[in-house]
C-alpha cells in the first residue's frame, strides 16, 4: 500500500475502517466521547489478566480507577506546544491529542489485590478472583 502526501491520509478500501474513521472524526470534534482501545482478557484459573494496548501514552497519562465494582481505564495524551510550532507545514497529521476510556465490571474480583503494570505500550492488570465463601455447616441444639 502506498501513502499519499496529501492531507487526506492514505487510501483504505475497508468499509469497516471507513465507518470507524467517520465515528472518530465526529466524536473528536465534540470533545464529549472517548475512543476505545484493544483489550484482551485471559482467565488463568485463580485470576484474570487484562492486557490493554495503549501505545504512545506515558505511564503518568494513564489512570486506573475502581468505583462500586466498576474498573475504568482512562488515558489522556496532550500534544506539547513545541510539537505544534515546528518548522514547515504539516502535510498529514495522524498523531494528535487524544483520550480513550474503557470500563469493566469487576464483580467476583478481589478488589484489594488488583495489580497494574505498564511496559512497552501495554497496560497489564492482574485481577485475582474472590475466594468463594463456603457456608459453614453447624448443628443447632434444641433446647
Amino acid at each position: 500500500m502506498y501513502y499519499s502526501m496529501t492531507p487526506f491520509g492514505r487510501r483504505n478500501d475497508s468499509l469497516s475502517n471507513l465507518f470507524d474513521q467517520m465515528e472518530r472524526t465526529f466524536w473528536r470534534d465534540t470533545g464529549t466521547a472517548y475512543a476505545s482501545f484493544p483489550t484482551d482478557i485471559r482467565d488463568e484459573g485463580n485470576q484474570f489478566v487484562l492486557k490493554a494496548d495503549l501505545p504512545g501514552f506515558r505511564k503518568e497519562e494513564i489512570e486506573v480507577q475502581l468505583d462500586n465494582g466498576v474498573l475504568t481505564i482512562t488515558a489522556q495524551h496532550k500534544e506539547g506546544e513545541t510539537e505544534r510550532e515546528g518548522q514547515g507545514s504539516c502535510l498529514c497529521r495522524e498523531r494528535h491529542d487524544g483520550n480513550c476510556r474503557r470500563t469493566f465490571s469487576v464483580s467476583g474480583i478481589d478488589e484489594r489485590a488488583i495489580r497494574a503494570a505498564y511496559e512497552n505500550g501495554v497496560l497489564t492488570l492482574t485481577l485475582p478472583k474472590e475466594t468463594p465463601v463456603v457456608p459453614e455447616a453447624r448443628r443447632i441444639n434444641i433446647l
